[in-house]
């Protein structure tokens, strides 16, 4: 049987009437979670609140997991509905989204994928700037694309996962992550021009 956080034993457990193996789940979940989120959206809080949402709809749709399907799987397609739908409703609202933190106090923020170097102050800048393009850069992806960039780069999914996630083939997973990787090369060179000039 599959063994770590994607073994289904925890949620056939709920699906049995054991609540308590939610909270199991939320204690494996809740950071990977957290930081897809908060990489997706951009806003902290929100990013705390769309995970307690995303847990919620665990509970509520118990029943409908089926454990030939990997968890993983299962539990981000509920958190990236969330994060586009939020985002659409975010869009449709914009005076009420004006206080947006991003890249501030986020549980890890896209800073800290550029580890320090011990270089100059100067250095640090930079390294900074570039996070924080990069952040911009993946945020304005398309939802497909920047799923499966978050999703594979940062939280270590497979192809195969992240194909449950987006109801599509692994190898069409492959070819978004190649057009997405593409559109943030360019998108980088763009920014640097920018800022060099």
């Amino acid at each position: 049987m599959e063994t770590g956080p994607n073994n289904p034993s925890l949620m056939l457990r709920l699906q049995n009437g054991d609540d308590s193996a939610l909270n199991l789940i939320m204690n494996q979940w809740q950071t990977p979670l957290v930081r897809f989120i908060y990489r997706y959206i951009g806003n902290h809080e929100e990013a705390l609140d769309l995970a307690q949402e995303t847990f919620v709809r665990v509970y509520q749709n118990r029943h409908a997991y089926r454990p030939s399907a990997k968890f993983s799987s299962w539990l981000f397609t509920i958190a990236s509905n969330l994060c586009k739908n939020y985002i659409r409703w975010e869009k449709r609202h914009p005076t009420v989204m004006l206080a947006r933190d991003h890249g501030s106090g986020g549980p890890s923020d896209a800073a800290d994928t550029f580890p320090s170097t011990g270089g100059t102050p100067l250095d640090t800048a930079a390294d900074n700037d570039t996070a924080r393009c990069v952040k911009q850069s993946i945020q304005s992806l398309p939802h497909d694309l920047k799923t499966v960039v978050l999703l594979f780069e940062y939280e270590n999914l497979s192809y195969e996962e992240i194909s449950g996630v987006l109801n599509c083939s692994p190898k069409a997973v492959e070819t978004r992550l190649y057009r997405a990787r593409k559109i943030l090369r360019d998108l980088l060179e763009r920014l640097n021009i920018k800022s060099a000039s």
